[in-house]
């Protein structure tokens, strides 16, 4: 009998006609792997092979707009969730009603006809998965998504979100737990590189069996939508940093396999799932490993084009809640990073972001409102507006690894580049000012959005940052916001604690324009502050978007008291954006 090895994750629910979604698995073994819904949807797939383990993603369709639906899941028949004696409700698929219901319909959120939908934006990045082994306190405190699980589970009437946007680090494969050691040191010599990290794929299974078995993390993701994209610890720390960074790691023995599988096991685990049916029957390698009796040399062959090319595959992706649209930004593997040609993306990556953005922002809605969208949200993994000290160190940093000082200095800049992290959007100073020229553009005219929100994570804080656009010729009429959430669940050092607090400081400020002006950078037009925080702790905020209006929210995850787990207590709660 085949069993349920991971899963069920809810991840693409059809915002366009409310009748379909996609259920992702993993099994033990080949088979026929099924979710029958409690009014009769439902959808069935056969698995498909890759280096020995199974999997399916199962297209429900017949779901009713405007309801919430519990479902099941079946391999061969034999019904293998929810798991006998779950302490959780049932899973269950909730759908956006008609955009124009019948009179005396309403939605399953308790919308009235006509009313614009709501949509809940829950996001955060940077969770490290293991907990204690035994019932002592986990050291690095609550886990958010736990805590965001008990919360829905427990708590009646509690507002769930519509989609779960998780911003990079979803598996640490640099990082290992203590448990995740053991087991690779019974596989392997972990004394030979690349020593307690993941080598290969059947390893990186093990970190997501380890980060999605979480009962309370199992659950939620079996019952929230999400839309995932990879940062540099679902492959390694500084991932992609620089090309002397990557020319050193391709002289390793250890690196090869590690980044094929890093690839091949983030397109099988958390890729495929953020696309839609349509963009699934249309993706060639797809339909060729569903095909295949195996498809792992398919899937590695595409992960060797892919990381020796970085126009060759599109990680980044557009999802459209009504007239809320997301724009999921690679910004590990799409870099350029040949000194004079740095860019955060590449030129077809950049055309893309600019084509969806600007996709219908001179036509007007069927119901007559200006522009496709209400709001635009934009999900890149590492922060557009960072402190004012950590930016201009960035700018200097990559003004002098480009000779601005000389080869000296140079030598000394990439030193630093790599020792300190600096290869966020200011470290590629023209993908800065491209970004930050499209924000301006989709934010300017009859069409403009309410909103635009840059939803960010990385820097173990969270933070609200907001543009100066007085220097720019044309300041958007958008409201425009930098939202950086992070960490999920991570440690959060004193060091990095006083680190940002004086990245933002007017001390801090004063330092970095010395910088800049060692490094002879020309300062960009936009000047912006910090509009909230910084709040460390682990967290998730919590965008709640309504016809033109938005509501902000940050949770963190606290231990509840009277015992058995954790609880989000909410920290900031704004009446608009």
């Amino acid at each position: 009998m085949a069993g349920l090895r991971l899963g069920p994750l809810l991840r693409h629910v059809d915002w366009e006609t409310g009748t379909g979604a996609t259920v992702w698995i993993e099994a033990d073994r080949a088979c026929e792997a099924e979710v029958r819904c409690a009014d009769g949807a439902g959808g069935a797939a056969r698995t498909w092979r890759i280096a020995g383990h199974h999997y399916a993603l199962i297209p429900v369709t017949g779901l009713r707009p405007g309801a919430e639906t519990a479902y099941r899941v079946l391999l061969d028949g034999e019904q293998v969730w929810p798991l006998p004696d779950s302490p959780f409700p049932d899973s269950t698929i909730r759908t956006p009603a008609p955009r124009h219901p019948a009179a005396g319909e309403a939605s399953a959120a308790g919308e009235g006809p006509g009313a614009p939908a709501t949509v809940r934006v829950a996001f955060g990045s940077c969770r490290w998965a293991a907990r204690p082994a035994d019932s002592s306190p986990d050291p690095i405190g609550p886990d958010a998504l736990g805590a965001l699980a008990r919360t829905l589970a427990h708590t009646p009437g509690a507002e769930r979100p519509d989609v779960l946007v998780l911003l990079g680090d979803q598996v640490y494969a640099d990082e290992t737990s203590e448990a995740t050691r053991r087991w690779l040191a019974a596989r392997r010599d972990v004394k030979r590189p690349p020593w307690e990290q993941v080598a290969d794929y059947e390893e990186y299974t093990r970190l997501y069996d380890e980060s999605w078995l979480d009962p309370e993390v199992r659950w939620l993701l079996s019952t929230v939508p999400s839309c995932m994209i990879f940062d540099d610890h679902d492959v390694i720390d500084d991932w992609n940093t620089s090309e002397a960074w990557l020319r050193r790691m391709r002289a390793t023995p250890w690196w090869r396999e590690r980044i094929l599988s890093g690839l091949m096991s983030y397109w099988v685990y958390q890729h495929l799932g953020n696309l839609s049916p349509a963009e699934l029957a249309a993706d060639p390698l797809y339909a060729a490993v569903r095909e295949a009796p195996d498809g792992t040399e398919l899937l590695r062959e595409f992960a060797a084009r892919a990381d020796a090319d970085p126009t060759y595959a599109r990680w980044s992706y557009r999802r459209d809640f009504g007239r809320v649209r997301l724009l999921m930004v690679d910004t590990r593997a799409a870099r350029v990073l040949a000194e004079g040609e740095r860019a955060m993306v590449a030129e077809p990556e950049l055309a893309w972001l600019r084509e969806q953005a600007l996709d219908g922002a001179d036509g007007y809605a069927t119901d007559g409102r200006a522009g496709p969208y209400d709001h635009l949200l934009i999900g890149t993994s590492l922060p557009w507006l960072l402190p004012h000290f950590i930016h201009d160190v960035e700018a200097w940093n990559a003004a002098v690894c480009g000779g601005a000082r000389g080869p000296r200095w140079a030598r000394l800049g990439e030193d630093l580049r790599q020792r300190g992290d600096l290869e966020h959007w200011a470290a590629f100073p023209e993908s800065f000012e491209a970004l930050t020229e499209l924000i301006a553009k989709v934010g300017g005219g009859p069409a403009a959005p309410a909103t635009i929100s840059v939803l960010s994570g990385d820097v173990h804080h969270a933070y609200i940052a907001e543009p100066d656009w007085s220097r720019w010729p044309q300041p958007p009429d958008s409201r425009v916001r930098q939202l950086t959430c992070s960490p999920v669940h991570n440690r959060t050092y004193a060091s990095i604690r006083l680190g940002f607090r004086f990245g933002w400081s007017r001390a801090g400020r004063r330092l970095g324009r010395a910088f800049t002006r060692h490094g002879r950078v020309t300062p960009s037009r936009l000047d912006w502050s910090r509009t909230g925080g910084p709040w460390f702790g682990n967290q998730l905020m919590t965008l709640t978007l309504r016809g033109r209006a938005a509501r902000l929210r940050l949770d963190q995850a606290r231990p509840d008291p009277s015992g058995g787990g954790a609880r989000l207590v909410t920290v900031l709660e704004t009446d608009g954006l």
